[in-house]
């Protein structure tokens, strides 16, 4: 199995930032994609953000100049930098990764959520 774990979450005020990381571990030969979604209440989950295995990156419009993703390949870890927070970035992110098990069967993998508040 593919575990992931996501820190960094919280509280903060309009203008403020916030780090999220995001570790994988377990059953796994290599990481392609490694992104970022969210959901706030009463909407669907969104793509946020992503990164590739050669780290090319994609940001939705609303988070273009605020948000850096980034990976580390050597630990299996992403984060997600985010500037100048507005409430409505306020949601649930989630962690996910996809990419090949030892047996070389692919995966994907959601990670448990971190919540993101901002206040205006």
């Amino acid at each position: 199995q593919v575990q992931l774990v996501e820190s960094g979450g919280g509280l903060v005020q309009a203008g403020g930032s916030l780090r999220l990381s995001c570790s994988a571990s377990g059953d796994i030969l290599k990481i392609n994609l490694m992104a970022w979604y969210r959901q706030a209440p009463g909407k669907q989950r969104e793509s946020v953000a992503h990164i590739t295995s050669t780290d090319s990156t994609y940001y939705t419009d609303s988070v273009k100049g605020r948000f850096t993703i980034s990976r580390d390949n050597a630990r299996n870890t992403t984060d997600l930098q985010m500037n100048n927070l507005k409430p409505e970035d306020t949601a649930v992110y989630y962690c996910n990764v996809n990419g090949l098990r030892l047996s070389g069967v692919p995966f994907v993998t959601w990670g448990q959520g971190t919540q993101v508040t901002v206040s205006s």
